[in-house]
């Protein structure tokens, strides 16, 4: 019998990969541009891939998340015309689409394998994402696992019986319920970055994959948080835009700045610009009446702000000023605004944070300093050294810290949660001190590429005081 002849696409920057079994003859003489049309774009909805054996459930999905990499869609959510300027590599080599695919030999343990090996290259392809079709796609890909989780939160918001009501979304008021259902359900989640750091951990989630990832008790930052909402709340077509902010950022809104490092890529010297885009929330539009919901949690309050509650966050006053909400940060409180934006602004960049930008997960544990988990009593944050000066100087710095705050603090040199703050976090969560220690590899192979090879890893765990109120509905803050 031949070696069986796999497809493996990979995209370079999210790390995005899958792999399914070619069976059809025809196949190994084929050109890669219809080896893509068939397996890629085509790839069916059904299950037969995965009853022939030519994918696993997991490799299927895979495949699905690749897809909007590579082709547009249309508002239907049909795939349509690959990326203008995106490139195929094989072998390290630019392919040409209407040549037969390079085809290498390769092993899977002892068994002969013959490998078409694609690498999918964006560096050079433009913000042209459908996000209708493709909130529209990502949905229709497993619609009943997204409706069961709506039902669940609605559910577990207001009980069985006015669950049913709230779900028919037949009034604005219950319109407004759903919603907040929802954004509970999201802000009730972990904050965190723990999860990209996991054996299949992606470095920046799309709002399908967010969901899922609150589905299996995890979370997300607040940027993939945002987009979670919007992409179940999108199905329903309830009208709503994203809206942007940051630490001490009033207006006004440098979005011509911040569209040009979008498509350079150039953040020397944009620190001050970039605080207005470090944090993203979402205004909706029931009845005509705004709604600001920001269900973020971490360090960020519970936003529920209806009408001119909602405004008042988003205008400036006849002084000039715009009232902000205090965010508790690990040691001092930060007063964040919001802003209303041009749409293409946040969607170009949560694709650039979901596509080309590939530092991404190591900027927001690190530089963002929002470390692996944040939430209203404790604080996770990993710490990288190549020798013992690094982490003497790195344990100085958060015991100094926490000792001016007034936190209890654990400083390891390993990673691990043994010091009296890490067990009362794993007592009160063993799931979530689970995670936290299967991130240790993949983390450290990330910064080893990020930094340099050679670094040890050990964690500071800090017990945050509570703060005042973690909830603000209905009024101005």
């Amino acid at each position: 019998m031949p070696p069986s002849l796999i497809l493996r696409i990979t995209d370079s920057v999210s790390g995005r990969t899958a792999a399914l079994r070619l069976d059809c003859p025809a196949d190994q003489a084929a050109p890669l541009g219809r080896l893509l049309e068939r397996y890629l774009r085509d790839a069916p909805n059904d299950d037969r891939l995965i009853r022939t054996g030519a994918v696993t459930t997991d490799g299927l999905l895979s495949l699905r998340n690749l897809q909007d990499l590579v082709y547009r869609s249309d508002d239907s959510g049909r795939l349509t015309e690959i990326f203008a300027g995106l490139k195929f590599l094989q072998e390290g080599r630019t392919a040409c689409l209407a040549q037969p695919a390079s085809i290498q030999s390769a092993a899977a343990g002892e068994v002969p394998l013959e490998l078409i090996d694609v690498t999918v290259e964006r560096t050079d392809a433009g913000y042209d994402r459908n996000w209708t079709g493709f909130h529209r796609r990502r949905w229709n890909h497993d619609a009943h696992f997204y409706e069961d989780f709506v039902r669940d939160a609605v559910a577990k918001a207001y009980g069985p019986k006015e669950s049913e009501r709230v779900l028919r979304m037949d009034t604005p008021g219950r319109q407004r319920k759903l919603i907040r259902a929802l954004a509970l359900r999201i802000w009730n989640s972990d904050f965190e970055n723990y999860s990209r750091f996991s054996n299949e951990g992606l470095r920046f989630k799309a709002g399908d994959e967010t969901v899922r990832n609150i589905a299996a008790d995890a979370g997300g930052i607040c940027t993939e948080k945002v987009q979670a909402l919007k992409f179940l709340t999108d199905h329903d077509r309830l009208e709503s835009e994203y809206l942007l902010g940051g630490p001490n950022a009033p207006g006004p809104f440098p979005a011509d700045r911040l569209r040009e490092m979008l498509n350079t890529f150039d953040f020397r010297f944009a620190q001050r610009h970039m605080r207005y885009w470090q944090h993203a929330a979402l205004l909706y539009w029931v009845d005509g009446e705004p709604l600001l919901v920001d269900a973020t949690n971490g360090n960020i309050p519970f936003l529920f702000l209806q009408g001119d509650a909602a405004q008042r966050l988003l205008r400036d006053d006849a002084a000039g000023n715009r009232p902000s909400v205090p965010v508790q940060m690990v040691a001092e409180t930060e007063d964040y605004y919001y802003h209303r934006v041009e749409q293409d602004i946040p969607q170009n960049l949560f694709f650039a944070l979901e596509g080309w930008l590939d530092d991404a997960d190591l900027v927001q544990v690190f530089e963002n300093e929002l470390g692996l988990y944040l939430s209203e009593r404790h604080y996770v944050m990993p710490l990288l050294y190549r020798s013992d000066r690094e982490f003497r100087r790195s344990q100085q710095r958060y015991e100094e810290l926490c000792l001016n705050a007034g936190f209890r603090v654990d400083v390891s040199a390993d990673w691990n949660l043994d010091g009296p703050v890490g067990q009362e976090l794993a007592a009160v969560n063993p799931a979530l001190a689970a995670r936290l220690l299967a991130a240790e590899d993949r983390l450290v192979a990330r910064y080893d590429w990020w930094d340099c090879p050679g670094h040890r890893s050990g964690l500071a765990v800090i017990a945050l005081k509570p703060s005042a109120g973690t909830s603000l509905e209905g009024r101005s803050p």
